[in-house]
């Protein structure tokens, strides 16, 4: 016996089921349209698709619902493309459309996502592909119609909110047969001219009408713009393949000249806030740095060797000052003690005793003391305290003391 299952579990398991089954990834689905409500709040289309013998539940999403170029009804034959998904508190399945379009143009449609498929291999549509628009375009290009309303929207638009910017026009029809190569020729020529920016525009229409918008030419034309590219064709509920090719997607012409150009006083508005920032920044780097210079003074004044040698200094004055003091001491001992020897020496100067009317006898420049040193003949000199006279020696005796 099989194991026993909760509703939840069964319903899980058939919407895993479903779910991997990859031929109900992309499914199209055509038939009678019943039912067809758009939810005031959350803007989700409710839906069923009937024939004469089925019926089948269906649900768009607001984001595709709002896409949807024309107002469906019920009782009116279309065509909705999708992925069939369980719903699993009831356990129904549904489609979960991302696309609807009346079954007249059935035909073109399968066409369409054709060619979507095949571009969205080669990487057309790609995230990693998209160019970033310029901050502040110079030459702006506007490949359209030139009788057309998107061109004066741009037109409009751009003199009021970017009168700075230049702008370009490059015609190109933009319905009917001829529609896809001039739109293709025109995006290359002004690809080639300079300019910053592309705008690729024209107003809503049908979906015959947007159909040049819709082939695989346009599409390659604007992927291989090296400048950054913005589609805006249709209104904002229109999707097309060069929406999908290009960098970016506007909903409308005007809201295209919008995006790349920005208002005049919302970037004088940011250039005066920057500046508002950059000053106090500024002001904070100048307030920071100028604590840091205080501090670092601080500590260069704390560990300066200036105030070691201020230091030094007084210790070297109060050395030199001793030094000078001991010095003086000195100089004055050895002054007195050469006055008391030159007061010794001069109280033995042998020419004092001539100031006192005595004489000296030299021989030969050296003084008589003894008699022995004396000769009969002998000259002599007689050393008086201011002259000197010169004798002869006659005769010498001998002086006994009494």
């Amino acid at each position: 016996m099989s194991s026993i299952l909760s509703v939840s579990q069964l319903n899980r398991y058939i919407s895993l089921k479903i779910g991997g089954d990859l031929k109900l990834k992309n499914v199209t689905v055509r038939g009678e349209l019943s039912d067809f409500k758009i939810h005031y709040k959350s803007g989700h289309a409710y839906f069923s698709l009937k024939d004469e013998n089925s019926l089948l539940k269906g649900v768009m999403f607001a984001r595709s619902a709002g896409r949807l170029g024309f107002m469906p009804q019920s009782g009116m034959s279309v065509i909705c493309s999708g992925s069939i998904e369980v719903y699993e508190p009831n356990g129904a399945y549904q489609i979960i459309a991302t696309e609807m379009f009346p079954a007249g143009i059935g035909a073109k449609f399968m066409q369409l996502n054709a060619v979507k498929e095949k571009l969205s291999k080669q990487g057309i549509f790609a995230a990693e592909r998209k160019k970033q628009l310029p901050a502040l375009p110079k030459k702006i290009a506007a490949v359209t119609s030139l009788g057309g309303a998107a061109l004066q929207d741009v037109i409009n638009i751009l003199k009021r909110r970017y009168p700075v910017g230049t702008l370009e026009v490059y015609s190109a029809q933009v319905q009917g047969e001829a529609a896809a190569a001039t739109i293709a020729e025109a995006l290359k020529k002004a690809d080639a001219s300079g300019v910053d920016v592309i705008i690729l525009a024209r107003g809503g229409g049908s979906f015959e009408d947007l159909m040049p918008f819709n082939t695989e030419e346009v599409a390659l034309a604007v992927a291989a713009c090296k400048t950054p590219v913005i589609s805006a064709v249709g209104h904002e509920t229109d999707t097309t393949l060069a929406d999908y090719a290009a960098d970016v997607r506007a909903p409308t012409p005007s809201a295209a000249a919008e995006i790349c150009a920005p208002q005049l006083e919302n970037m004088k508005a940011a250039v005066d806030e920057m500046l508002c920032r950059l000053n106090a920044t500024f002001i904070s780097d100048i307030d920071g740095r100028v604590a840091r210079f205080a501090e670092i003074e601080k500590r260069l004044e704390n560990s300066s060797p200036l105030k070691d040698i201020e230091k030094n200094e007084k210790v070297l004055d109060d050395t030199l000052r001793r030094l000078n003091t001991l010095y003086k001491k000195i100089l004055n001992c050895l002054e007195t003690r050469l006055e008391k020897k030159l007061a010794a020496f001069r109280a033995m100067d042998p020419y004092k005793v001539l100031e006192r009317g005595y004489a000296i006898t030299l021989k030969n420049g050296a003084a008589v003391t003894e008699v022995e040193q004396l000769s009969e003949g002998d000259e002599v000199t007689i050393r008086f305290k201011d002259f000197a006279v010169t004798a002869k020696i006659t005769g010498c005796a001998e002086i006994n003391e009494v």
